[in-house]
């Protein structure tokens, strides 16, 4: 069989996630080889897998910080027993005060948020003020996405001097994403990523020069993974590399990670010579990108994904005759981190049989906070 394939496969309904625990190991064991082993250096993204058991699998393996995006990833790794979490996004509103109650929920870990601004500073300060509580900071920077962030220019120092003197707040360090280097070349990504990222070390110099504090440096998604491990006391932070998907395998080859999470279907058509439909709608699988970029098929070839909506997807082939409805299809996601939020479990494969399913807790907007 091949490694995908699923010998129990008609006790599974589809559409279907499937995730493959050995190959999320391998991509473990290449992430703490990327960093050469130097452990304490990764910052993983959770946003990508959402599961409670594969951040059990990074902490069994010597990681401790991790980054998410929202209340629920961070509960998500406190639960599964994180001590040092960083919601990597800007708390507005009542999420606010719903970090704030979760770091008082568990007052042994480290919760952190980024800020890109003043007045968000003095917000997070007033929250937990109340609590008599601190809030740990990072400076988001925008080096060039222009997605989030301050800029790079003048008034970024500025903004750091006026922060270290706020109470309730801890200033860690700069949050510094830079996604814009999505060529497949390495030579070209590292470039550009290294041209972006130099003026950081002057911040740095000057914050250790007027206060004689390190402040800590958190980049290198997985477009700049192999950019930013090249860097020296830089934490690295990526996410998508846990599961893998279509798009990253084109964008970064040099990484040595494996496809570890597949959408399964079923033929439940073929309306006419030469096209067959499949139960892999948009409620199925990320759909952001144009068609035909959407799945990858592994055990189909010489075919065209061309029309797609909620509750299917049509695939011009070529072998129309050799198909029945009822097959079974097994596809990579071109775009991984929303199909797996599309669903509430995965199902656990392991020697190519279904063995149990992983709740996907964190697709939740809210967990208990």
């Amino acid at each position: 069989m091949h490694w995908y394939e699923v010998s129990n496969i008609d006790q599974i309904d589809s559409p279907a996630l499937l995730v493959y625990p050995k190959r999320i190991q391998h991509n473990i064991d290449a992430m703490i080889a990327n960093v050469d082993g130097e452990i304490n250096r990764l910052f993983p993204h959770v946003k990508t897998h959402k599961m409670k058991e594969v951040v059990e699998m990074q902490l069994n393996a010597g990681i401790q910080r991790f980054k998410c995006a929202t209340i629920a990833e961070m509960e998500m790794c406190i639960l599964a027993g994180a001590k040092y979490v960083l919601i990597a996004y800007q708390m507005t509103g009542p999420k606010i005060d719903r970090l704030r109650d979760l770091a008082e929920k568990y007052p042994k870990v480290t919760v952190a948020s980024l800020v890109d601004n003043l007045e968000s500073v003095n917000q997070l300060a007033i929250s937990f003020g109340k609590k008599n509580r601190t809030a740990n900071i990072y400076l988001d920077i925008d080096n060039g996405l222009n997605r989030t962030g301050c800029p790079l220019d003048d008034s970024t120092y500025s903004l750091i001097t006026t922060m270290m003197a706020i109470s309730n707040i801890d200033f860690k360090g700069f949050h510094v994403y830079d996604g814009q280097f999505r060529s497949a070349s390495l030579a070209d990504r590292k470039s550009g990523s290294d041209k972006a990222f130099r003026p950081i070390y002057g911040l740095l110099d000057q914050v250790k020069k007027s206060y004689g504090k390190d402040l800590e440096v958190i980049s290198g998604g997985s477009p700049s993974f192999s950019s930013a491990s090249m860097r020296s006391n830089i934490y690295c932070s990526p996410g998508t590399v846990l599961l893998w998907d279509a798009g990253y395998a084109e964008m970064v080859p040099e990484l040595d990670i494996q496809w570890a999470a597949v959408l399964m279907t079923r033929i439940i058509s073929k309306p006419i010579e030469g096209i067959i439909t499949v139960d892999l709608g948009h409620k199925a699988v990320g759909s952001e990108n144009p068609m035909p970029n959407r799945i990858r098929f592994l055990n189909l070839s010489d075919y065209e994904a061309y029309k797609h909506s909620e509750e299917h997807l049509m695939v011009k082939v070529k072998n129309w005759d050799k198909l029945a409805v009822g097959d079974v299809l097994y596809g990579i996601p071109y775009h991984v981190c929303p199909s797996v939020a599309l669903h509430e479990e995965a199902h656990v494969i392991k020697d190519n049989k279904w063995k149990e399913n992983w709740q996907v807790i964190a697709r939740k907007r809210k967990i208990s906070i």
